[in-house]
């Protein structure tokens, strides 16, 4: 079979791709050897939402009377909430099928090898070898849980995040290694649901990516919820020969051991280069990642990549968007390079953390002078109403131009709001833009325009 484009994965960045490409009049397959929609769809960005909206509900029941409201008798079924996000999961895989048949892409089950002059191996499930030629190729073969030499998994007591889904039963304790999205995620639901969980964080901040003063507010907001965190911590091994697990961990103070049910290692992960013909082809990578130029097209003619396994944030938006731009160049359209610095990066613990854009401490490092403007949802009126009073929405402008360098949100439903900033920031809009922007009120959302208007000295309900 000849193809004008193949894609290998079907993630968010693999099937947006193809059917880009499929509705820019390519004949198009993707291969995919596990499941429709990748790691996402999933064991990954989709699945742990259904997964956190049952600790949210769960959390709302056990607070109801905060409201008002006397519940009695609610339980949890743990099972119960493990199948509804397999269940979310399975559906979303579903919609992926139906995608690929409406837009009539061909989708090819099983493991792809590149071969040089355009042609891709297959071995399907059953052990048979198919070859199919492309003029363009895409690769996009996502990321794994990333293991460290001290915390091998083992998928029992050492867990990744795949494991973390898909428990039997609620543990008793649970150490989780690292307090980037996925670590800090898992910690907000299994401590929701009844978990003693304990994150352990290398660097001396959690999320260590995000503005330090969201660190600091989910570092308060996660201790008042029950959660104990260590920072500036190393785990050095985990004894797994009893009932449970011995984890040795080295802080400023000396060595600690901490004794739970499960550990879960949340450290980030590694890209799927692994045996899929790159050196074969002659395809160039460095530390890890596939090199690409602006449009993901490697140094081999013919051959792309997208996604975790080139260089960026391993979002799955980002994806999208990447895969969207290379086969709109491949088609000969003329697309907009990706601006990396106006990604928004969402995490969904309680409190969600939404951010976009230069840190304060970033911006300044550039050698921007900045005006820097603050509100806390404690002054919003949506907020109180609604008992989610923790956090606030910072914003950062260049005090020369008004340029929005970046906003930076910790609270309930930020990640709702973020898109905002995002759409501001593409279309170079000021700080007094958004000040003289008429929000609605009583929202979440006016806490933006609020921030705004500290910036300038001109906030109102502060």
């Amino acid at each position: 079979m000849n193809y004008d484009l193949i894609v290998i994965g079907s993630g968010p960045g693999g099937y947006v791709a193809a059917i880009r490409a499929a509705q820019l009049g390519l004949k198009t397959a993707i291969v995919e050897r596990e499941a429709l929609g990748g790691i996402c769809l999933n064991w990954g960005c989709i699945p742990t939402k259904a997964l956190l909206k049952s600790a949210n509900v769960f959390e709302y029941i056990t607070h109801a009377a905060d409201y008002g409201i006397n519940v009695q008798g609610s339980n949890i079924d743990f099972g119960a909430i493990i199948k509804r996000s397999r269940n979310v999961a399975d559906g979303m895989s579903k919609g992926v099928q139906f995608l690929m048949k409406k837009n009539k892409i061909d989708v090819i089950m099983g493991s792809a090898t590149l071969k040089k002059g355009g042609k891709v191996e297959i071995k399907g499930a059953d052990g048979s070898i198919k070859e199919y030629t492309a003029t363009s190729t895409i690769v996009a073969t996502g990321g794994r849980s990333r293991e460290l030499p001290n915390l091998k998994q083992d998928g029992k007591k050492i867990i990744g995040y795949r494991q973390a889904m898909v428990l039997t039963e609620l543990p008793k304790s649970m150490v989780v290694v690292g307090s980037g999205a996925i670590g800090v995620e898992f910690a907000y639901f299994y401590n929701t649901l009844g978990t003693k969980v304990t994150i352990v964080e290398y660097l001396d901040n959690i999320v260590p990516l995000e503005d330090e003063d969201i660190s600091k507010q989910l570092l308060r907001s996660l201790k008042k919820s029950g959660i104990t965190i260590m920072t500036g911590s190393n785990v050095e091994s985990v004894d797994t020969s009893g009932n449970g697990c011995k984890v040795q961990v080295k802080t400023a103070g000396g060595t600690e051991i901490l004794e739970c049910d499960i550990v879960l290692s949340a450290v980030g992960y590694s890209p799927n280069l692994e045996n899929i013909g790159l050196e074969d082809v002659g395809i160039k990578t460095d530390k890890g990642r596939v090199l690409v130029d602006d449009f993901y097209k490697t140094n081999i003619e013919g051959f792309y990549a997208i996604g975790d396994i080139v260089k960026g944030p391993a979002l799955a938006h980002v994806a999208s968007a990447e895969g969207i731009i290379c086969v709109e160049k491949i088609a000969g359209h003329h697309p907009e390079p990706l601006n990396y610095n106006n990604i928004p990066g969402c995490t969904y613990c309680s409190p969600e953390i939404a951010s976009v854009g230069y840190t304060e401490k970033a911006a300044r490092e550039a050698g921007y002078e900045i005006k820097v403007g603050k509100f806390p949802f404690s002054a919003s009126g949506k907020a109180s109403a609604a008992g989610t009073k923790d956090g606030f929405v910072k914003v950062i402008f260049d005090a020369k131009y008004g340029e929005f360098l970046g906003a930076h949100m910790i609270g309930n439903n930020v990640t709702e709001m973020i898109a905002e900033v995002v759409v501001a920031r593409k279309l170079e809009t000021t700080g007094m833009d958004i000040v003289k922007s008429v929000h609605p009120h009583p929202t979440m959302s006016e806490a933006i325009m609020e921030a705004a208007a500290d910036a300038y000295g001109e906030v109102i309900h502060l």
